[in-house]
């Protein structure tokens, strides 16, 4: 549960996808077999420190999609509102900001892609982030980063605290 004055924002990145297809076009693209077991990895993460999301804004991809289904089926107790969003596909950290200033939750997840996201990422932390994973933010990477405002139509970038993150342990080094 988010405090009062508080919102917070589990910021994740698609799970690894598949490519055994060329001709799938990108939108189109499943998990494949790591990604899914990625995102129960993440929703298990999620579970375990408390984190489950009240809404959750999600690129329209099939990813995008099955990672969301992967956290869910892992960790919630309760059902989000969830938006799939067109905007949201590809989407630069400008877009990304303006979704997310329609959330109304206190605490919100946003599935998204790179490079928008990271750079995303980057942008909201009120002081750098040292780790290289979070510069990378590779696939199903997930940030949790709070900010102290009443309404998300008050977030800006440079204003959030970073709470955690989530890298998948089974992704090759």
């Amino acid at each position: 549960m988010t405090p009062i004055g508080y919102r917070r924002l589990i910021l994740t990145r698609h799970a690894k996808s598949s490519w055994d297809d060329p001709d799938t076009p990108d939108i189109d693209r499943p998990l494949n077999a790591r990604g899914r077991a990625a995102a129960r990895e993440l929703g298990d993460f999620l579970a375990s420190r408390g984190l489950e999301p009240e809404e959750v804004l999600c690129s329209t991809a099939l990813r995008t999609r099955e990672t969301w289904a992967g956290v869910q089926s892992a960790v919630l107790e309760s059902l989000p509102e969830v938006r799939f969003i067109d905007e949201l596909y590809h989407a630069d950290p400008g877009v990304l900001l303006s979704v997310l200033k329609t959330a109304t939750a206190p605490t919100v997840m946003m599935i998204c892609h790179n490079p928008g996201i990271a750079a995303f990422a980057a942008r909201l932390p009120s002081r750098p982030v040292f780790d290289p994973d979070f510069r990378k933010f590779p696939t199903c990477a997930t940030a949790v980063i709070d900010f102290q405002i009443d309404r998300w139509s008050q977030v800006h970038p440079g204003r959030g605290s970073l709470l955690d993150f989530f890298t998948p342990s089974n992704r090759k080094q």
